[in-house]
């Protein structure tokens, strides 16, 4: 093995020793590291995946701040790398973001043309291994543990020719990240971004946590970020001072978690296969709110990326989940069934917007989130029931019927128009 190279060439793809150049092309898009065959745990995340599709095919955005969002509640969903020099970020309302990046373009949202790209890119995985787990439409975690004499070349390889392919057949970049575990991939993959591909091996890991702020931990948000701080844990290193035993007492469930992956552990799996019983995403405020401003933003982009993540499963939600955490601590859950299962984040917007009103009293807050659960495949859903907004129908049967379009005559066959119902 030590006399195997440790280099990959990410433009041609030639595997090398050490250099900082690829001996057959020259270029300077090279990844070294001493164990680059031996890890197979992958994460790939495409890079500002809307904003990218929008300049794909509009290529006079190309050099433009690009903003994707606006619509119903008037909040960024995503930007390109120049709105983002200006800081502009997602879930940001979009007031601000103009303030930020005056000059910026924006566009409302195109699921249907966001969906079809992401199963075009799970289908290029799902050449390499059937063990893909996605995490939304832009990123997944990839096994590639056993793949190389199946494909002839090791997962970084593999990983670097996936990412060329996208820019090739569908004109969209991503970053990857490659380790021994799931948590140290993900973490890996936002090391380079745009159009990155980082490395943490094994016998580097404790190095590489030791000095990190515990927010690069997955799952510590700005509330928990502050609660740690104030503990005097403020890097990775901090946590290794407490035993398994006392972080459980100190933080419960998420004081176990902190436990291992503070020491780079994590034996979660790449699973395709695992039943999913619910889709969800909560915020912890780094103040406790009771503004319905900030609330109603904050529950749109939650239930954009619920929908996101159960279209990348093609799965549909006969509940919706309402979850609120109040200043004191008090937990709060609402439920409601509806007749259609759904994945869009319209109707789950929508029923759980009903629901936040009503708990209003209750507040302030210190969590929301949103979920659907009593999953179902996607094909059974009709999404033709929303009372409190009479265009959802049109929007949605507009969406339904250019997914099945587009799957049978291909990419090109319609453009969406600006002045379709939704738009």
């Amino acid at each position: 093995m030590d006399r195997l190279p440790r280099s990959l060439c990410r433009d041609c793809l030639t595997l090398f020793g050490a250099g900082t150049r690829c001996p057959a092309c020259h270029s300077p898009r090279v990844v070294s590291h001493p164990e680059l065959y031996d890890l197979s745990i992958a994460h790939m995340d495409c890079d500002a995946f809307y904003a990218s599709v929008e300049k794909r095919d509009n290529p006079d955005l190309r050099d433009k701040p690009l903003i994707v969002g606006g619509g119903t509640r008037g909040v960024v969903t995503t930007a390109c790398y120049i709105a983002r020099i200006k800081g502009v970020r997602s879930a940001m309302p979009m007031f601000q973001a103009r303030k930020l990046c005056p000059e910026a373009v924006v566009v409302r949202p195109r699921m249907e043309v966001y969906v079809e790209v992401s199963r075009a890119i799970r289908a290029m995985m799902q050449e390499m291994t059937p063990e893909i787990e996605p995490l939304s439409l832009d990123e997944a975690f990839l096994d590639l543990t056993g793949t190389t004499e199946l494909h002839g070349e090791p997962p970084v390889a593999q990983m670097a020719r996936l990412v060329k392919r996208m820019e090739a057949e569908l004109g969209i970049s991503g970053s990857v990240g490659l380790s021994h575990n799931k948590f140290l991939a993900k973490i890996a993959s936002d090391l380079d971004k745009p159009r990155g591909m980082s490395v943490i091996g094994r016998t580097e890991t404790q190095a590489f946590l030791h000095d990190k702020p515990v927010g690069i931990i997955w799952g510590v948000g700005a509330a928990m970020r502050q609660t740690l701080e104030r503990d005097g844990i403020r890097k990775v290193s901090d946590l290794l001072r407490y035993d398994r035993k006392e972080m459980s007492a100190r933080y419960g469930s998420m004081g176990e978690r902190l436990y291992f992956l503070a020491r780079g552990e994590d034996r979660r799996r790449v699973s395709s296969h695992a039943p999913v019983k619910s889709i969800s995403n909560e915020i912890t405020f780094s103040v406790d709110t009771a503004d319905i401003a900030v609330l109603d933003a904050r529950l749109w982009r939650l239930s954009e990326k619920v929908a996101d993540r159960a279209k990348a499963r093609d799965l549909a939600g006969r509940v919706v989940t309402l979850k609120l955490k109040t200043a004191k601590f008090r937990a709060l859950t609402r439920r409601v069934t509806l007749e259609q299962p759904t994945q869009l984040a319209d109707t789950i917007y929508h029923t759980a917007r009903p629901l936040l009103e009503r708990e209003l009293p209750q507040g302030p807050f210190r969590l929301l989130g949103v979920g659907i659960s009593d999953l179902v495949d996607a094909a059974q859903a009709d999404f033709a029931h929303d009372l409190l907004d009479p265009d959802a129908p049109k929007r949605a049967a507009v969406e339904r019927a250019t997914d099945r379009i587009r799957a049978k005559f291909g990419a090109q066959v319609i453009k969406k128009g600006r002045g379709l119902p939704g738009k």
